[in-house]
């Protein structure tokens, strides 16, 4: 009995030694994707328009990391306010922890490095080498092509020097607090194709643009659901209401499978003029995270090359209820 009794005490013992190790591991060791790159951009009038339009139109990264005004219908960006940072996404929104967007004007960015930066957005590693929430979906980021990650860092060195010293540091909340530190992962990027095959161009803008985080829904752990990719139905709190993606899949009867080109392209070019301030008719006390107003300046080709992927998707049928107002939550279908 004492031999079984020390046997299962040593057992207990080497558990609680493997435990240890392996949270000190993913604790102290992780998240471990290399230094920043040796990298230094020089930068021309051609590149940091490029990064202009992806960081506003595509990736917009500019939503995220200035003020929005939700007066306004899809909370358009506060002139003067482009990348101060400040943007909070808390637990009622159902994130596992509070972050906020960081300030990535050169009022703070002046002490990065380009490799830095790059590596933060292609990596999900900050300056210091902290792990950062993947709400900014570095994951996506790293997909693309490195020239134009570059470009986007042209040109947020050229914005406009806001100091915000007040962005609290970020939250996570157990496990995230350890989770956190196995998600940022070094790719090497991929390759922007060619505008002329627009399946494979659609796919790339759409990745870049991150449209299946939010469009895809996810179970309680924040995990896509399978067979659901751009089906719709994520449901996104506001204080005026609750808002839910819509299915992008071409479903026929939920989705996109009766749309065309030329009406997907006027929806989004349709939107600065629709959602007024203040929102009146069919908008009226609604209101949504998608902006909008960002995506409308996409050009043209970029939105039908979006649209002929999107066609290529499996079909989902899943009806969604686009908004309910607060005080009148439905469920979902």
């Amino acid at each position: 009995m004492k031999k079984l009794l020390r046997i299962l005490l040593i057992a207990v013992g080497v558990i609680v030694l493997i435990g240890i190790g392996g949270f000190a591991y993913v604790k102290l060791a992780l998240p471990d994707v290399g230094p920043a790159p040796e990298l230094t951009i020089q930068a021309d009038s051609v590149q940091i328009a490029r990064g202009r339009y992806l960081a506003n139109h595509v990736a917009v990264c500019v939503d995220c990391h200035s003020e929005r005004d939700w007066n306004i219908v899809s909370g358009p960006v506060i002139p003067g306010t482009e990348g101060k940072g400040g943007e909070a996404f808390t637990r009622e929104m159902g994130f596992p922890g509070v972050y906020y967007a960081r300030n990535i004007t050169p009022a703070h960015l002046s002490g990065w490095s380009d490799g830095e930066i790059y590596r933060a957005i292609t990596a999900g590693v900050s300056k210091d080498g902290s792990p950062l929430f993947p709400v900014m979906p570095y994951g996506n980021f790293g997909q693309a092509d490195p020239e134009d990650i570059k470009a986007i860092i042209a040109y947020v060195r050229t914005l406009k020097p806001i100091e915000n010293k007040s962005i609290p540091s970020p939250e996570s909340d157990f496990p995230m607090s350890l989770i956190i530190n196995t998600i940022p992962t070094q790719t090497e990027g991929g390759k922007r194709p060619d505008p002329a095959d627009s399946i494979a161009y659609g796919k790339y803008l759409t990745t870049f643009a991150s449209c299946g985080d939010c469009h895809t829904p996810v179970d309680d752990k924040g995990q896509p659901l399978p067979g659901m990719a751009f089906a719709g139905g994520r449901q996104f709190p506001m204080p005026v209401g609750t808002v839910r993606a819509m299915n992008l899949t071409p479903d026929a009867e939920t989705g996109l499978g009766s749309w065309t080109k030329q009406a997907f392209i006027a929806r989004f070019k349709a939107a600065e003029k629709d959602f007024k301030h203040p929102s009146t008719g069919e908008f009226e006390g609604f209101n949504t995270i998608m902006p909008w107003m960002m995506y409308a300046g996409m050009s043209e080709q970029d939105l039908g090359a979006i649209f002929t992927y999107l066609k290529t998707v499996p079909p989902v049928k899943n009806a969604v209820v686009r908004f309910t107002p607060k005080g009148k939550e439905v469920a979902s279908r």
